[in-house]
């Protein structure tokens, strides 16, 4: 009898301890809140190549090793992308060398990336003589599957390279040169054996596979299939990434949920997009863009809110660094998706560093710093009363 009022007794303590654990846990963060979770309606098999990617990307530190360098700017894909959100300072890259479109002519020095950092008994590139350069500070990632499953004829379509409409606001597309492991499938379109490029902040990279390769290759130095030459001798290597982990991490990137708006019923959150629409900043920030065809059912034929067109655009003067990828000039830039803005300092140490280089330390400023295509709604913005700057501030913030 006593040993059955032991047994009780040790099963009641048991459940009281489990109760008062799950009372002291803190609760699981908002989606809306954080940046990073998979998109909804993947299988079982997906879930499971999203979780390798998330593995890969974020857990997975490159030595000596395993590969890393000898020239490299991170360690890690994660390290330049916390929590999936944008980059700080700190993880901001340089790329130097092309100044008009003949291409670059500082290959042989190292362009276009510049490795910062470099093993014991390896000296750090300098940016040679003579290049110009542009630091970019490291983008957030989620929701890009969605971009890239926007189809060319629908990015074309928003492109006005003469000016057609009259509006200050032209929008063209970056055509960059076809990547030898690219399939181009599908309605994509091509000019003079090139195609169009949507990612990266001049739109050099054609997909996510382009990017993620290239990243691995010119931020860590680490050979893959697709890009198999080592960045310090420029010699062809055996891959310092498997394949298949490569491939998992496109599909991490492909399938990361895209932002959620936080308050789009606040009185102030709505006020603010009206005037945001009315200072025409909608015309290169879409608001809505649809996907076309894609392998991945969640991503197919989709409605979504990124506020970008996926097109460059002149920036004036002030945002020009004298330094360009592809086609673009070195006043273009391509618009920056605004979903996930307010979620930036999340990942910047508390601070917003916003433009292509960080250089601005709030959304006003960023605001502010617009030229070129984007002086008619600068000057809208500037004109506006103060409370209405407030408002059109929150609905920036609320994206």
């Amino acid at each position: 009898m006593k040993r059955i009022f032991t047994y009780f007794l040790i099963l009641a303590f048991g459940v009281v301890a489990v109760v008062s654990c799950k009372k002291m846990q803190p609760a699981a963060p908002a989606d809306e809140s954080i940046l990073d979770g998979p998109v909804e309606g993947l299988t079982s098999a997906q879930k499971i190549m999203f979780l390798r990617g998330d593995v890969a990307f974020n857990d997975e530190i490159f030595t000596a090793e395993t590969g890393l360098g000898p020239l490299f700017v991170a360690t890690s894909c994660g390290s330049c992308h916390a929590g999936d959100g944008k980059g700080h300072p700190f993880s901001t890259l340089t790329r130097f060398g092309q100044s008009d479109n003949t291409g670059n002519n500082f290959l042989a020095h190292g362009a276009p990336q510049l490795q910062s950092r470099a093993l014991p008994g390896f000296e750090p590139e300098q940016i040679p003589a003579g290049a110009t350069f542009s630091k970019f500070t490291p983008p957030a990632n989620t929701g890009m599957g969605f971009l890239e499953a926007v189809t060319d004829a629908d990015i074309m379509a928003m492109a006005d390279p003469t000016d057609a409409d009259g509006d200050g606001i032209s929008g063209v597309v970056n055509w960059v040169n076809i990547k030898s492991y690219i399939t181009l499938t599908g309605d994509y379109i091509t000019n003079n054996g090139k195609c169009i490029g949507r990612f990266g902040k001049k739109s050099g990279a054609h997909n996510l596979l382009q990017q993620t390769a290239s990243a691995y290759n010119q931020d860590m130095g680490i050979t893959s299939l697709y890009e198999p030459y080592d960045t310090y001798t420029g010699q062809e290597i055996d891959p310092e990434v498997s394949n298949q982990t490569l491939l998992d991490v496109v599909f991490y990137l492909q399938t990361l949920k895209a932002p959620i708006q936080r308050n789009p019923n606040n009185a102030d959150v709505i006020k603010g997009k009206e005037l945001f629409l009315q200072a025409d900043c909608g015309k290169c920030h879409q608001p809505t863009l649809k996907t076309g065809y894609s392998t991945i059912a969640p991503l197919a034929n989709k409605t979504f809110h990124p506020y970008t067109d996926l097109l460059l655009h002149d920036m004036g003067t002030a945002l020009d660094d004298g330094y360009t990828e592809g086609n673009a000039t070195t006043a273009e830039w391509r618009t920056p998706a605004l979903w996930g803005l307010g979620l930036s300092k999340n990942s910047q140490g508390g601070a917003y560093f916003l433009l292509h280089d960080g250089r601005a330390h709030s959304i006003e400023e960023a605001i502010l710093l617009h030229g070129g295509e984007a002086t008619g709604s600068r000057s809208k913005y500037a004109a506006l009363p103060e409370t209405d700057k407030k408002k059109l501030l929150t609905f920036l913030e609320s994206l």
